[in-house]
């Protein structure tokens, strides 16, 4: 009987050895994999003790990942998290580039233990073996196609309720590039999907479906998009048509709603940039003030308006302008909507924090507009002025030597100033920084086919519109010669306008511009909307209601679109 328990105790005593030995060899493997990452740099992971989900796994192919030596170990929507036993190999460098572009989300690469991969490489085996799934992509052929069967949004209509919903995402893309839409949203209502498109700033219905058809289209978006298809979070991705004309990307939201879900695409096409700055729309003495302005090799331009007003178009037309071969060009933008040859751009991180990341290392625009200023440019556009940190950063690279381009979100030029000063800058380091500050909105264009005389204008618009016009200073070198026989005009509607009135937008703008009396306004500190606005119409600004109405006498828009765009 004591043999027998001599015997067990050392068996058990084996065991324990073992597994001592067995735990101070994987945790020396781990040392020396921590101390490799240090060498080079890399942060370092033990992928077994951090809890890794399937969604996660399933952001590599299988394959790829075994080739490579690489897994995804973290995916947050926003945030990508790669570990590899290679973190330094050019090969999973440029995979890490690649896949991050592909999703538009920050990456960070970790360094790994073989123990630790082949650990969490075994759950590619719980993942179910998916069947290749056809038909997610999009032809150039298609779209051509189905572009010329559409005449109007009534055809569009009909032909995507009489086509397979696999086809009818086509047949949306292709009618929405044809009618010139900006965006497309996909609605779920209590019976039925509704399709809108934005065309020249108005939604139109467009598309209506049984409400049974909205989960085939949500999936064919998302797989289109490379979202996740049962996600009941917001989600963004992006899909990219290469066409012989130039690419067009579709930025791609999604967010859980009331009866399912709201998708909506917003349409970027290169072609949308080719904007030139002489055809802005910007007319008269203001022409020539901006053109003196951004000629200057220092000083802020600012644009201001609504989301939507083109102040980002406007901030392109200036650059393309500006840009030359001697000339060192960065922006900073959320997100790069479109690609400019021969200018830097780089794009800001999320300001939203993501789930375990903490908010330290966020690309936000004062970190970025620092960053660039150590890149020797002579010209820098930041997408927005959001905060006083970014303020001062720009107010300081305006007054060392850098053309600074922003754009601010006031209802209108003077107002720009005000904001300013109320974030907290000083009033003697803006004023010597500003060079001329931006309004502007975008109203649609009047059907140059079916355009006609509007001769039911009411008696109180026409008395608003004699005493706007009557108000222009003499200094503007915008004169009318007779007030009293004013001609605009309306339109009816026609099969080359969808029967809307309307094809196309023109800008609508006012341009303020620094001067010894707006400067000594600024340094007062004090300083109102109303009394910018004031010294600056009495100097020659033309506002922006007065510059839509010259161009509604030009027959370019109509006056009701004036007064709906433009608050006076």
């Amino acid at each position: 009987m004591p043999k027998q328990k001599i015997q067990i105790g050392t068996k058990k005593t084996k065991e324990d050895l073992d597994s001592k030995i067995e735990t101070l060899h994987l945790a020396r493997v781990e040392k020396e994999t921590e101390e490799k990452a240090k060498e080079t740099s890399m942060p370092y992971i033990d992928l077994a003790k951090f809890p890794v989900s399937l969604d996660a796994i399933k952001m590599i192919d299988e394959e790829k990942a075994k080739s490579l030596k690489i897994i995804c170990f973290y995916y947050s929507g926003e945030e990508l998290r790669l570990a590899s036993t290679s973190p330094t190999d050019p090969q999973v460098i440029k995979f890490k580039d690649e896949i991050s572009e592909k999703i538009h989300c920050k990456s960070q690469l970790y360094m790994v233990s073989d123990r630790s991969f082949n650990k969490v490489f075994e759950l590619y085996k719980k993942i179910p073996k998916i069947i290749k799934i056809e038909g997610v992509s999009i032809s150039e052929e298609d779209l051509k196609k189905y572009g010329e069967q559409l005449k109007d949004l009534k055809s569009l209509n009909k032909m995507v309720n009489e086509t397979e919903m696999t086809e009818g995402i086509n047949i949306i893309l292709a009618g929405s590039l044809k009618f010139g839409a900006s965006d497309i949203h996909f609605e779920t209502e209590k019976t039925a999907t509704k399709i809108r498109l934005r065309i020249d700033g108005e939604l139109h219905e467009a598309v209506s479906l049984p409400i049974k058809d909205f989960q085939k289209i949500a999936n064919r978006i998302k797989l289109l998009a490379h979202l996740k298809l049962n996600s009941a979070v917001p989600q963004d991705g992006r899909i990219t048509i290469n066409l012989k004309d130039g690419a067009v990307d579709l930025r791609v939201s999604t967010m859980p709603s009331t009866w399912g879900e709201s998708i909506v695409f917003r349409i970027l096409k290169s072609s949308s940039i080719e904007l030139k700055f002489e055809d802005m729309g910007i007319i008269g003495k203001a022409f020539d003030d901006l053109q003196n302005e951004i000629k200057k090799p220092n000083g802020m331009i600012i644009t201001t308006g609504p989301t939507g007003s083109g102040k980002t178009t406007t901030l392109y037309a200036i650059l393309s302008k500006l840009n030359e071969p001697n000339t060192k060009i960065i922006t900073l933008e959320d997100p790069v909507e479109y690609k400019l040859a021969g200018i830097v751009q780089s794009q800001v991180s999320s300001e939203r924090v993501s789930e375990g990341g903490g908010g330290k290392n966020i690309y936000t625009f004062s970190k970025g507009l620092k960053a660039i200023l150590r890149q020797d440019p002579d010209i820098v556009m930041v997408g927005e002025i959001r905060d006083l940190e970014t303020a001062e950063t720009a107010v300081d690279a305006a007054l060392t030597g850098h053309m600074m381009l922003s754009t601010l979100h006031t209802n209108s030029a003077a107002g720009a100033i005000p904001r300013f000063l109320s974030m907290g800058l000083k009033p003697f380091l803006l004023a010597p920084s500003l060079n001329a500050v931006i309004g502007q909105r975008l109203a649609r264009r009047l059907c140059k086919n079916c355009k006609i005389e509007d001769k039911e204008i009411d008696d109180k618009t026409l008395t608003t519109v004699m005493d706007s016009l009557k108000s222009i200073s003499p200094k503007s070198g915008q004169k009318i010669e007779d007030l009293n026989n004013l001609k605009f005009y309306t339109s009816k509607g026609c099969d080359e306008c969808n029967n809307i009135g309307y094809k196309g937008r023109v800008g609508i703008y006012e341009i303020l511009t620094m001067s010894p009396e707006i400067e000594k306004l600024i340094l007062g500190g004090a300083v109102s909307e109303y009394d910018m606005q004031k010294v600056a119409e009495e100097q020659g600004m033309v506002n922006m209601l007065q510059d839509g109405l010259i161009k509604a006498l030009k027959g370019m828009t109509s006056i009701k679109e004036i007064l709906a765009k433009i608050k006076n």
